[in-house]
């Protein structure tokens, strides 16, 4: 294969990151720059605030390898990369945050690795950063643990979005229409032949994460949810243990009506509010089952607003 009419494009999403961008683009042109491939970066403006979108246009007049696209309003990391995922027409997708915590010089590698072991996925695993807060350790480590448990995919911890994608990958995704987007599990689940990769995170150059712990949690709900219907099944058995356990009142309520140690009507309101509440689990657990599925088949809104762009339609795949 002629590797000097190869395409690789470096995606990246954009959430009020102005004081990153220059570095970051000037930093990756420089790792890239004596690759034998055509190369492109391609800019996702998340409906920043601050001036991060002109930061990016600036960039694209002066550089024609520089494509954009920019959101209405903020729509989240995950679906800012789907929306450059379905935008982008290239052999090979390279993503990345553009806060420089995914070093740049680790492109050819992960080039590489696409190349020698013929691969269409490349992932790449986060060591652990002993700098880390306590909290944010635990809560990386239970989310992966419980993400695992509760849904078919086995994710590895520090699985992060920093990974390369062929073309097959990525029209494979092209074609996803899901709303709640979880990339790391969808990878997973597409199957496809991959690769891993550690490497170790670097600083962030400038500003702080715009993942707060909402946000996070948010990512970890879709995770779950997108993947799995087992906590609608949880909740069935919930009600049905429940439904079971209030029965257990029952020998209480024969001993106090024998002995008359109890205030009236308390008894039979406390079974029946007992009973009912497990049924009433039940049923909603049935039901959320069915509409759960329906809701997910039948979403019809946009996953994203694109309100401005400096890409030709007709290029699109």
């Amino acid at each position: 294969m002629n590797t000097s009419k190869l395409k690789i494009c470096i995606l990246t999403a954009a959430y009020n990151e102005e004081h990153n961008i220059d570095t970051f683009y000037e930093t990756t042109k420089k790792a890239i720059k004596n690759l034998p491939y055509s190369c492109e970066f391609f800019f996702v403006n998340d409906g920043s605030i601050d001036n991060t979108f002109s930061v990016i246009r600036s960039l694209a007049e002066k550089d024609a390898t520089v494509k954009y696209i920019s959101f209405s309003r903020n729509f989240g990391q995950q679906i800012a990369l789907k929306a450059g995922i379905d935008a982008i027409n290239a052999d090979a997708i390279i993503m990345m945050d553009c806060d420089l915590q995914h070093p740049p010089e680790l492109i050819p590698k992960l080039i590489d690795i696409w190349q020698t072991e013929k691969v269409n996925i490349v992932n790449t695993l986060r060591e652990e950063d002993e700098e880390l807060s306590w909290f944010k350790k635990k809560s990386s480590q239970w989310f992966y643990k419980i993400l695992n448990k509760i849904s078919d995919l086995q994710l590895e911890p520090g699985q992060a979005d920093f990974r390369l994608i062929d073309r097959q990958a990525c029209q494979t995704l092209k074609n996803s229409k899901e709303n709640d987007v979880f990339l790391r599990g969808m990878i997973q689940w597409i199957g496809y032949k991959q690769a891993k990769m550690k490497y170790t995170p670097q600083k962030r150059y400038a500003g702080e994460s715009k993942y707060t712990f909402s946000k996070m949690f948010k990512l970890a709900l879709a995770g779950i949810t997108s993947f799995s219907v087992k906590p609608l099944h949880g909740a069935i058995y919930l009600g049905f243990t429940i439904a079971f356990l209030s029965f257990l009142y029952l020998p209480y309520v024969l001993y106090s009506l024998y002995f008359g140690s109890y205030e009236n009507g308390w008894s039979s309101v406390l079974l029946t509010i007992a009973f009912f509440g497990g049924l009433n689990l039940i049923i909603l657990g049935i039901l959320g089952v069915y509409i759960g599925n329906i809701l997910i088949q039948n979403k019809e809104r946009p996953l994203y607003i694109i309100q401005e762009q400096n890409i030709n339609e007709n290029s699109r795949t």
